[in-house]
């Protein structure tokens, strides 16, 4: 396991993580890329408790998102099932996990103040708060082809990964309102959804 670790973490966090996964009997599994999902935490009926992580994920998400999933675990386990899953007291447990992890010998310096801002009230996925989404974005290894929302000129039409056509509109507070074009509804986009480009409104291209 803690050779398999070294490859999706930062050399720093292997061991505290390799410890937290034996002292809460963590199985974890690492799956092939989802686009719903960076991982997930499930106890199972015979009591085993999963935790799977996108494979896909640089190293320095792969974390973030692993220690998310392992606040899950530890908030129930200390506060009950009854809480909401990313109530108070999941909160307060992930930024009690991931203090030991925010330091210059596990995150890049120009992380670590977008990390420490986050941690102030942990968002239920990372990819919500956008400022931290882009700067983890940029230590993907893969070349990025896709555009963010929020680079699009207004009225420029794009594709989701599942086909779908939207049109760009105006910015609501933090999101974007975009018009599905095969029905003409409306919906709230984060700024930092990475979207297909299909027709500048600017370029008409």
């Amino acid at each position: 396991m803690n050779t398999n670790l070294q490859k999706y973490l930062p050399e720093r966090a292997v061991d505290p993580c390799f410890e937290l996964i034996k002292t809460h009997g963590v199985h974890l599994k690492i799956v092939d890329h989802r686009v719903t999902r960076h991982g997930d935490y499930r106890k199972m009926p015979n009591g085993l408790h999963l935790i799977t992580v996108n494979a896909s994920l640089n190293k320095y998400r792969f974390l973030i998102t692993l220690i998310h999933e392992i606040a899950h675990l530890v908030a129930i386990e200390t506060y009950g099932r009854r809480i909401k899953p990313h109530g108070a007291e999941w909160k307060r447990t992930f930024q009690h996990l991931m203090v030991p992890f925010i330091r210059p010998e596990v995150f890049p310096m120009q992380l670590l103040p977008i990390i420490a801002n986050h941690f102030k009230n942990p968002k239920a996925s990372s990819s919500t708060d956008a400022r931290l989404s882009i700067a983890l974005k940029a230590f993907d290894e893969k070349e990025r082809n896709n555009s963010y929302v929020y680079e699009l000129p207004f009225g420029s039409v794009f594709r989701l990964y599942n086909g779908k056509l939207f049109q760009k509109g105006e910015r609501k507070v933090k999101r974007y309102e975009c018009v599905e074009l095969s029905s003409g509804r409306v919906y709230l986009f984060q700024p930092n959804a990475e979207v297909e480009l299909v027709r500048d409104a600017a370029s008409g291209n």
